[in-house]
């Protein structure tokens, strides 16, 4: 008799937490997308923040003008926190927050909306970004310098050991690392470097015996490119090496401890302007790199949108990439097999590279002192590593598809209609000042005095400021007011360039660049001087970085003198160095107003013979609108070719240009 029973399907692994990262405009709008993409079968919340919030502004702050609401959610005050959350019980939510600077004051927010919605805090599960050595190297939304940074990093630490036993209270960040042009050995090395300052740190905040369990706490958010074999062997690479460090350096004995515990955002370096649709298989392909290798799996994963090298995502656009994971996770057969990887030589001799190059990485950063000592060599590295991958791309050596090869095609009927991204209403900024002075005017003044007192004692005295500063959330600070403390106690940072005056003997291929310079530096009677500044909150400097060290390698008098200038600091740096040409660049989405009130400070001070270049995600129909302001020329992700650019800042500073 046969047997017509159908047989059981294997058994699957889980699989890992299906993220979006998501955040804008309004507290009360991001709520609503958070609640929408939750229906949708998202299984994990990733808040992202504004830059003002990021850099512990406020939203009616000098430095916030054009950037609230744009790349997150502008949250000032209890009251934000309480909207972005409402309706969403967080006892049972795993939220992301990738906050780094303002982080304490973040997790102290969110653990007193928690408290008003009655959850249990010891319950609460997620994760604070709180990495603060990649901001100096990277991302830029840092504000005090590096020592008392890295103490708050193991307040927050400490202090959820204590009352959010299952939080992760610092996410060490490597994404960034390879935004910024990091090989994956650097990757590797600074990453795992910074775990290793915050763990020695950390060490003299916990008792011995809980200390284990807090290494076991420290989570990593890393990258995946578009080299998915390299990168598949980069997380089995970490995954040895983070657990070679716990047991070696640390004595961990317990495997579970040891565990490298990761998220990912796949990378948005390589996503292109030009032919955007490609960039859908470009986020599938690179999701590959931390998906296939059951060793090494994300245990939550975030993608990009395929547009954002145009502008914001679309809710649409973010469930396109959701429905990628789900796809992967419950109609492929992955989840239902060990590891695809194990004992293949090929595999084990390029980790086995790749551990190689970390050590020798660790070893360099070991003998300077660690990471926090070490923080200019890393971000001069950066630089340097940035400039030799946008070197190849420019000599064809290596080849993005729709932009130095097969780069005819046809109309992209994605980008029709609203040309295919979402534009933050600039009615947003004045909103959320309103609802902010409102907020101020409602609050108990004595109340907010006397938290920002104990907070300012605290402080001062080197306690861990998280009581205080969860005081401080329930008494109606604001953010501004809680880094205004922070800044106050521990002074402001301003982080290195990576961009020396020197120049590098990177000069080759030059030649016929530099003889311009010198020719047009001989008819200015002085050296071509190209002044490079970032106007607003946007830390994202890669862009300022490589145009200004290219410019320096052509002979130009270049001077950089790093992220969140006001357009008043700007102009008269340009009036006090004599600039010939003004280069900006802008990433956030804040250029129009930024651009504006700087045009209008050129003309003010005598200065509309200096023309004005600027660089950014900049829509065409605001790049009509730049022009009208008087920029000279605009360039966006499409132009790689450095040279080419170069070529114009020559055009432009000769006298009979200038003049005409």
């Amino acid at each position: 008799m046969t047997d017509t029973t159908t047989p059981a399907p294997p058994a699957k692994d889980k699989p890992w937490l299906f993220r979006t990262y998501a955040g804008h405009s309004t507290a009360e709008k991001s709520n609503a997308l958070y609640r929408m993409n939750l229906a949708k079968g998202q299984t994990g919340l990733s808040v992202a923040f504004d830059l003002p919030t990021q850099t512990g502004y406020d939203s009616d702050h000098v430095l916030s003008r054009g950037e609230v609401g744009k790349v997150g959610v502008p949250v000032c005050h209890l009251g934000d926190m309480r909207a972005l959350f409402d309706q969403i019980p967080l006892e049972q939510m795993n939220t992301s927050m990738t906050i780094n600077a303002t982080a304490p004051w973040l997790l102290s927010l969110y653990i007193a909306v928690a408290e008003e919605q009655g959850a249990d805090v010891s319950k609460l599960q997620g994760t604070v970004q709180n990495d603060l050595v990649k901001e100096y190297l990277s991302r830029g939304t840092y504000i005090c310098p590096p020592k008392p940074s890295l103490a708050m990093i193991t307040d927050v630490a400490a202090y959820t050991r204590e009352n959010l036993p299952k939080w992760n209270p610092m996410n060490v960040c490597s994404y960034h690392l390879q935004e910024a042009g990091a090989t994956p050995e650097q990757e590797l090395a600074f990453a795992l470097a910074t775990g290793i300052a915050v763990l020695d740190d950390l060490k003299t905040k916990v008792p011995a015996d809980g200390f284990p369990a807090m290494v076991g706490r420290i989570s990593f958010f890393v990258n995946a490119g578009i080299r998915f074999v390299t990168e598949m062997c980069k997380m089995r690479a970490f995954t040895e090496l983070w657990d070679e460090i716990c047991r070696e350096r640390y004595g961990i004995e317990e495997e579970k401890y040891r565990r490298f515990r990761y998220g990912v955002q796949v990378n948005s370096l390589g996503l292109t302007e030009q032919q955007p649709e490609n960039n859908v298989y470009r986020i599938l392909i690179e999701m590959l790199a931390v998906t296939l290798s059951k060793n090494a799996r994300a245990r939550a994963v975030q993608l990009p949108a395929w547009n954002e090298a145009l502008g914001l995502p679309r809710p649409w656009d973010q469930q396109w990439s959701l429905r990628m994971q789900q796809i992967m996770a419950y109609e492929t057969d992955l989840l239902e097999y060990g590891d695809l990887f194990d004992g293949n030589p090929a595999v084990t001799a390029k980790v086995e590279d790749l551990k190689a190059g970390a050590r020798q990485e660790l070893e360099t950063l070991d003998a300077m002192g660690g990471a926090i000592a070490a923080i200019e060599y890393m971000k001069g590295r950066l630089v340097e590593s940035n400039a030799a991958r946008l070197g190849r791309i420019e000599a064809n050596e290596t080849v993005v598809v729709g932009v130095n090869r097969w780069t005819e095609g046809e109309p992209s009927p994605l980008t029709a209609g609203d040309g295919g991204i979402m534009v933050v209403d600039p009615a947003v900024e004045a909103d959320q000042i309103s609802r902010l002075e409102a907020w101020r005017a409602a609050r108990d003044t004595a109340a907010v005095e006397a938290a920002l007192a104990q907070l300012r004692a605290d402080a001062a005295a080197g306690k861990n400021v998280m009581p205080a500063s969860i005081a401080a959330a329930k008494a109606g600070v604001t953010t501004g007011e809680w880094a205004g403390v922070m800044r106050a106690v521990h002074g402001e940072y301003r982080g290195p360039t990576g961009v020396s005056r020197s120049p590098s003997n990177r000069t080759e291929g030059l030649e016929d660049i530099r003889a311009a310079v010198d020719a047009v530096s001989t008819q200015l009677g002085r050296r071509l001087k190209f002044l490079v500044g970032k106007p607003g909150l946007d830390g994202h400097s890669n862009g300022a970085e490589q145009i200004a060290f290219r410019a320096r390698d052509c002979g130009m008098d270049i001077s950089y003198e790093g992220i969140r200038l006001t357009p008043e600091q700007i102009v008269a740096q340009a009036l006090d160095e004599g600039a010939h040409v003004v280069g900006l660049s802008i990433l956030s989405g804040s250029h129009l107003p930024l651009i504006e009130e700087l045009m209008d400070r050129m003309r003010a001070a005598g200065l509309t013979h200096v023309p004005v270049v600027v660089g950014g995600i900049i829509p065409d129909e605001d790049a009509v609108k730049l022009k009208a302001f008087g920029v000279a020329r605009i360039y966006t992700p499409k132009d790689f070719e450095l040279n080419r650019i170069m070529m114009d800042i020559v055009a432009l500073a000769t006298p009979s240009e200038a003049a005409a």
